[in-house]
């Protein structure tokens, strides 16, 4: 038996209402500009999380240059170092580009956007950040273990990230569906 609905400040839902707004109003008593505001500030939680991992990982791979044994990495090392920092700073724009959004957006009443924007942002991002992070690992294994080692050691991080952030989600999902 389902539990009583609480009493909706809303009309009945529109014929191709989403199956989640319709949820959120029924057993949140949400109206979509609540909705929309609560799923903003969820977003900007999880974005302030990977800001600080990726704006940190961008400021060390920044440096790595500037280190007395970089004159020494071969040039598939240099490669993987130009394409680890193009990847994070790609990230950085992708992870810090909803906020910028917002204060381009404020007070225009585009929350809707705004919030559907940024979840394509941090999305993108996140599996940007996670690629910069395996081509750092596969840098690092290579420098100090050799080529073998980093190809190695890159591809567990890319079953990790890829089993973490892609395959159990969806599994999740599937079975809350």
């Amino acid at each position: 038996m389902d539990p009583p609905r609480p009493p909706s400040r809303q009309s009945d839902p529109a014929p191709d209402e989403p199956a989640d707004a319709a949820w959120n109003r029924a057993v949140r008593d949400e109206t979509e500009t609540e909705r929309l505001d609560r799923n903003w500030n969820d977003l900007l939680q999880e974005l302030r999380v990977a800001q600080t991992g990726v704006q940190l990982l961008t400021g060390l791979l920044l440096t790595v240059p500037f280190q007395s044994r970089f004159p020494e990495l071969v040039t598939q090392q240099r490669v993987v170092y130009l394409v680890a920092i193009s990847l994070s700073i790609i990230a950085t724009g992708l992870l810090i580009a909803p906020v910028l959004l917002h204060r381009l957006l404020f007070r225009r009443h585009a929350r809707r956007w705004l919030v559907a924007s940024g979840q394509r942002f941090a999305v993108v991002g996140l599996a940007t950040l996670g690629l910069a992070v395996v081509a750092v690992v596969d840098l690092i294994f290579d420098v100090v273990l050799g080529t073998v080692a980093g190809v190695i050691a890159a591809a567990c991080a890319l079953a990790v990230f890829s089993a973490l952030w892609l395959v159990f989600p969806m599994v999740v999902r599937r079975r809350a569906d």
